[in-house]
């Protein structure tokens, strides 16, 4: 599984390893009802404790990504059944990010062009 793990990163190893496995996801390179890698393999591959990817796997579930079968290991759920609820996140976290612009004095010609230059780049 192409997932890297970078020591310098400030957030928990299991949410850079739920990230990027949410990244595979949602861009397609796991495919839909595809299993993940079992607890073990995954953290023998990483070097890392398999309480780290159980909790990062764990995550993963709570936030609908994937789901478990019982005696069988953990699948990813569809990236068509995921994006609308990531959609309502990301929007979200931009209104947040809007009312905190607006209170600072932030015209909306310099958010629409700041949002409009990093979707081309």
């Amino acid at each position: 599984m192409l997932i890297e793990i970078d020591y310098r990163d400030k957030r928990p190893l299991y949410e850079q390893i739920s990230g990027k496995i949410e990244e595979l996801i949602l861009c397609g390179v796991i495919s839909a009802d595809e299993a993940l890698p079992s607890v073990r393999s995954l953290a023998m591959d990483l070097s890392i404790n398999p309480n780290t990817i159980q909790k990062a796997y764990d995550a993963l579930e709570q936030r609908g990504l994937c789901y478990s079968v019982t005696g069988r290991g953990r699948f990813a759920a569809s990236a068509d059944e995921v994006l609308p609820a990531k959609k309502r996140e990301i929007l979200d976290q931009l209104d947040a990010v809007v009312d905190k612009a607006a209170k600072i004095g932030m015209t909306s010609a310099e958010l629409i062009d700041r949002v409009s230059k990093k979707m081309t780049t």
